[in-house]
C-alpha cells in the first residue's frame, strides 16, 4: 500500500507540473522596457487612430 501511494503521489506531482506548464493561471504581460514603452508613445502621439472613421464605413451598411 506504501509503495502504491508513493507511486501515485509521484505521478499526480508530474501530472500537475505538466498541466501548469500547459495552461499557467497568471499570463503575465510581456516585459515592454522603458525605451519601448517611450517610442510606442511617441507612435500614438504622432499617428492617433480614432473611433470616428469605422461610423462612416457603417453608415454604408446602413443605405
Amino acid at each position: 500500500m506504501n509503495r502504491r501511494k508513493k507511486i501515485k503521489d509521484i505521478y499526480d506531482k508530474r501530472m500537475k507540473q505538466a498541466n501548469l506548464k500547459v495552461n499557467p493561471k497568471k499570463a503575465k504581460p510581456k516585459y515592454i522596457s522603458k525605451a519601448e514603452r517611450a517610442l510606442m508613445e511617441a507612435e500614438a502621439a504622432v499617428n492617433p487612430t480614432t473611433d470616428a472613421d469605422t461610423p462612416e464605413s457603417s453608415e454604408t451598411k446602413d443605405a
